[in-house]
């Protein structure tokens, strides 16, 4: 089973969106099980659930994992591909988010482009290397800094566009034989906090306000940044 695997085809969306099939592949991605052992767990009959496997193993997203003899019946043990899925941009082609139209990079609508064609296009990559049955090379760098001020994140931001600038020319070769592009993208955005949901009052008018807490948005202008 991968740990994480990229939906490409539309109707393998449309079918993992379903919400008794998420609840199937859930319970798949989890340990194997048959149609008769799913079906006591989400409350459906089995042959309902049969049904739901069938959809979910056509669009590759479940497997075969074995069988076991039960009475006079062979149970068919089924699990999920993935621990978990991604749905690609590419199951959208029509109206999938294209970052060459606009480039802002104070925008959080651009990095958010930016983010979805990573997926889309690092899915396309894992396809391609599987089917080529070769590694694919890739390299991640995942991090957390608190600011004290918008001011320190501005500055951090132009120190990390200086930095990561330097490294694209001392190392970008672009007639170079047999090289091979790659593309660079570094993000920074608040982190995203947890709900918080406040505990009622003993007594008296429920307190006024929010019941929890949303993602962290400031207020304060952030300094431009040089492009």
């Amino acid at each position: 089973m991968l740990d994480v695997t990229v939906i490409e085809d539309p109707e393998a969306a449309a079918v993992s969106l379903d919400p008794i099939r998420a609840r199937l592949l859930a319970e798949l991605a989890t340990e194997p099980a048959s149609a008769a052992m799913l079906a006591g767990k989400v409350g459906l009959p089995r042959q309902k659930v049969n049904y739901h496997l069938k959809a979910l193993e056509r669009h590759g997203l479940i497997e075969l994992a074995g069988e076991r003899r039960k009475g006079n019946v062979t149970e068919r043990l089924m699990r999920a591909t993935a621990a978990s899925y991604v749905i690609s941009p590419a199951a959208l082609p029509a109206v999938q988010p294209d970052p060459d139209r606009f480039r802002d990079q104070l925008s959080a609508r651009w990095l958010l482009a930016l983010g979805a064609r990573l997926v889309r296009d690092v899915g396309e990559l894992i396809t391609g290397a599987a089917k080529a049955r070769k590694r694919l090379a890739t390299y991640a760098l995942d991090g957390q800094v608190r600011f004290a001020s918008a001011a320190d994140r501005a500055a951090f931001a132009q120190e990390l566009t200086a930095g990561v600038s330097a490294l694209i020319r001392k190392y970008d070769a672009p007639g170079a034989e047999g090289g091979r592009d790659h593309r660079i993208v570094v993000a920074l955005h608040p982190t995203v906090k947890a709900p918080t949901v406040k505990a009622p009052a003993a007594e008296g008018p429920a307190a006024e306000g929010p019941a929890a807490e949303g993602p962290a948005v400031e207020d304060r202008p952030i300094p431009e940044l040089p492009q």
